[in-house]
This record gives structure tokens, C-alpha cells and sequence, in this order.
């Protein structure tokens, strides 16, 4: 038993937006026997181009029942059915939503139109209810209106039944419908072909540009878990409208695809990832010359044609640093712009001074030192490598067991060099620090 709906909005997301149309055809699995159809008045106001796409305008609703009213009896009809609609999760979420807020739990089996007739009817360009109905010669009357659409997603639900389409249905149901939680444009072929593997994973739009990154232990598991549940907020929304396509990059451990996701992200700057598009290092540690002959150091925002000692993404972070140095090697706060008071009187020798601050830098610098990690790779007999030199992230690949490990310059020819970032060193080091066995000092 199956109930074939449509639905018209005032907007894409159901919070905050309002059903202004319903239509639901009751179909038996044979043949169609039984029909709804109402206007509804959404209580929002209806954006005119929502008005002119559809036809219907707010004086339409304006004496129509509210939701709530018509609340039981849609949930009567829905109910022990089957939902079906075409690109079934836009209206499954307005339904469940308003029917939730008029005091009905409703947790229906539901197919995808949609991603049937990619079964039943494979090779078509494209799938959308317009597009499809043209194809296969089914005639739509008021298109874009509830009745209209649902009717019509009666008829190709008819055809598909004649393409097999019991055995399509029933494997749907019985894979718990993975197939129509996945965004409406994203083929399920893709989905399909990703590895169970650590890696980074793209997700791109219709034009084919990559709109989120992101990395995975699983990249089949990742990528999936996207896509479940029922989040009707708005961003989310869109977000799932705006997926056509996923490309990925396997990784040889977890580690490799959470380095690899923080350099594409600072490389592509995807629309839709938040973390990591701050500016980092922000702050550096620099040392200058004053006309005085005194070596100085000084905080100041990252420059970009100047090197600094150390890079920072906090102030606080570059003042303890820096305050460290000050008394480890008995440094001028005042020559360190850390002390405003003291006067030129204060001042040690130049000569002597700037042997201290060389000697602080260098020991600054011995610090962050040159170093590999090395991680088992599950294939090819390689062990993957990340090399940090002098403190600073240089870069990663797979390298052959016979190599000689003890040099950096050995190890080079056989790593991809990426951009440093603040967010990279601090994994890095955090890593090393956790996993000092698998770190090895380099000269």
C-alpha cells in the first residue's frame, strides 16, 4: 500500500517555512484508489517568485484550513502507507515536521521516484520530474501545482512497476533504503564505489566545484553518515541540494587524510567548510638589527615576504614563548619590546647581548628540530612518512623499507611538499608527542 504525495511551499526548509498545497494519491500496488488534494494556509507569506513558479498566491490561501486542522486526517491517510514522492526527502521533512508540531509521530517506509527511475530507466541525462515526464511522454497538467506533480509521480510510479519494478522496490526496502537518504543529485554509483580506506573526500556541485572537504577513517561510512537523519534546518538543507557529485583521494593512514583535508581546504576555500578557514599563524617572533647594533625580537602579525623565528596562531602563545626566551638566556625584556619602562641606561653591550640572542634563537630553533614519522602503510610494503624540518611541516609520501631513514635528504625525493599551516604543525606535534616511537630525529 503506498501513498504518492506532493507537496507546494512557501520556501526549501521546513523551519520557518509553510506547506501551502498537498496532494496524495493512494495507490495499492496495481492501480490508483483514492485521491486528496487541498490548499493549505501556510501562515507565511508566500515569496513572489514561489507565486509565479506555482500559481498559487497568498489570497489562494488566505481562507484555506491551517495545517493543524488537516493534521489527522493527512496522518489517516499516510498512515501504514508506504511515503512515495520525487525527491522524496524534501517532502518527507515538511510532512513530518508540521505533522509533528500538530501532535502526530509518523516514521513512514519511503521511496524516491526519483532514484527509481534511475533503475528502471537507466541512461537518461537527467531525472527530474520535468525532465523525465517529457521523456517518457507523460503528460503533466498544472505542473508545479500538488495535484498536478502527484499525479504525474503516479503515472511514472506505474511505469516503473512495469520495468520490474517490485523486485527494484523490494531491494530498496530491503537495504533499508540507503539509496533515498543520499541527495537527490548525487548518483548512488559513486556512493557505491568508495573504499572502506582512510582518505579525503570532495563533494562537488553541478558545475563541478568542490563545495566541501573532508576526511575519514572510512570513506564509505563518512561520506554516508552525511546523509542521515533528519535535519530540516535550513544550511543542511541546501547543503544536500547542492551535492552532485564526490570525488576522493584514498590515504595510507588516518593521520595522512587529516594532513591532506587541512591542505585542501586552505587550497580550495569549499563554500561550505567552517573549520580551518581562519588565517593561521597569524603572529610571528622576528629578529632585526636596531641602529643602535642591537639585536632585537619582536612580536609582530605575520609579514609575507618576512621570515619569522616561530609562527603563532595566538598572541598568547608568541608572548610565552618569547618571555621563555627572555628568561632562559636572560634577555632585555625592554630590547624584546616586553618592558616599556627601562631606559637606554639599562642596556647591556651590544656584542655580549647579541651572543645571547643568537644563542636563543638557535636553541628556539633546536626545539622545533627536523624529524620523520613513520606509519606502517597497509600496501605496497611502504611505510608512509611525514617529514617536519626545523619545526615546520615539509611534507608526506610513501617510502620504500630499505631507504636510509637517518637523513632528510634521503627521504625528500620520495614526499609530496605541501604549504605549512598552523593547524598541520599542531597536529604534527601533537602526534609526535603521543606516539614518540614512531618519531624519528633526522640530521
Amino acid at each position: 500500500m503506498y501513498a504518492i504525495v506532493d507537496i507546494e511551499t512557501t520556501g526549501s526548509q521546513p523551519d520557518g517555512n509553510g506547506i501551502t498545497e498537498i496532494a496524495i494519491v493512494l495507490h495499492n500496488g496495481a492501480e490508483v484508489e483514492g485521491r486528496y488534494e487541498t490548499l493549505i494556509n501556510p501562515r507565511y507569506a508566500i515569496p513572489p517568485y514561489v507565486s509565479h513558479l506555482t500559481g498559487i498566491s497568498n489570497q489562494m490561501v488566505a481562507t484555506a484550513p491551517p495545517f493543524e486542522d488537516v493534521a489527522e486526517n493527512i496522518y489517516r491517510l499516510l498512515q501504514n502507507r508506504v511515503f512515495i514522492a520525487h525527491n522524496v526527502n524534501f517532502d518527507y521533512s515538511f510532512i513530518k515536521y508540521h505533522l509533528r508540531m500538530a501532535g502526530f509521530e509518523w516514521s513512514p517506509k519511503k521511496l524516491c521516484t526519483l532514484k527509481l527511475a534511475r533503475k528502471a530507466f537507466p541512461g537518461f541525462q537527467r531525472y527530474g520530474l520535468g525532465h523525465i515526464c517529457r521523456t517518457l511522454e507523460i503528460q503533466v497538467s498544472n505542473r508545479h501545482r500538488a495535484g498536478g506533480d502527484a499525479d504525474a509521480t503516479a503515472i511514472l510510479f506505474n511505469m516503473i512497476l512495469q520495468k520490474e519494478g517490485e523486485k527494484i522496490i523490494r531491494d530498496f526496502l530491503k537495504k533499508e533504503n540507503r539509496e533515498q537518504i543520499l541527495p537527490p543529485n548525487l548518483p548512488n554509483q559513486q556512493v557505491n564505489n568508495l573504499p572502506y580506506t582512510p582518505g579525503v573526500y570532495y563533494f562537488h556541485n553541478s558545475k563541478g566545484k568542490v563545495i566541501y572537504v573532508g576526511k575519514a577513517v572510512n570513506l564509505k561510512a563518512r561520506v554516508v553518515s552525511h546523509f542521515t537523519g533528519l535535519n530540516t534546518g535550513k544550511k543542511r538543507q541546501e547543503f544536500l541540494r547542492n551535492i552532485h557529485s564526490v570525488t576522493f583521494k584514498e590515504c595510507p593512514t588516518e593521520l595522512t587524510a587529516c594532513i591532506l583535508e587541512s591542505v585542501e581546504i586552505k587550497r580550495l576555500w569549499p563554500t561550505y567548510n567552517i573549520s580551518q578557514k581562519r588565517p593561521t599563524q597569524a603572529y610571528g617572533i622576528y629578529s632585526f638589527e636596531d641602529n643602535r647594533g642591537y639585536l632585537r625580537l619582536a612580536i609582530d602579525k605575520k609579514r609575507k615576504y618576512y621570515e619569522p623565528v616561530a609562527s603563532f596562531n595566538l598572541m598568547t602563545d608568541a608572548h610565552r614563548t618569547l618571555w621563555k626566551m627572555v628568561k632562559d638566556h636572560e634577555l632585555h625584556p625592554a630590547l624584546c619590546f616586553l618592558d616599556r619602562t627601562a631606559t637606554v641606561h639599562d642596556y647591556p653591550e651590544p656584542s655580549h647581548y647579541n651572543t645571547r640572542v643568537a644563542a636563543a634563537v638557535k636553541s628556539l630553533k633546536d626545539q622545533l628540530g627536523t624529524y620523520a614519522i613513520f606509519e606502517e602503510a597497509p600496501f605496497d610494503k611502504k611505510n608512509a612518512c611525514i617529514l617536519v624540518e626545523s619545526g615546520k611541516f615539509y611534507g608526506m609520501g610513501l617510502i620504500p623499507d630499505n631507504l636510509n631513514f637517518t637523513q632528510a635528504d634521503y627521504i625528500k625525493p620520495h614526499l609530496t611538499q605541501y604549504p605549512n599551516n598552523e593547524v598541520i604543525q599542531s597536529m604534527v606535534h601533537s602526534y609526535a608527542q603521543k606516539h614518540p616511537s614512531r618519531v624519528l630525529m633526522m640530521e
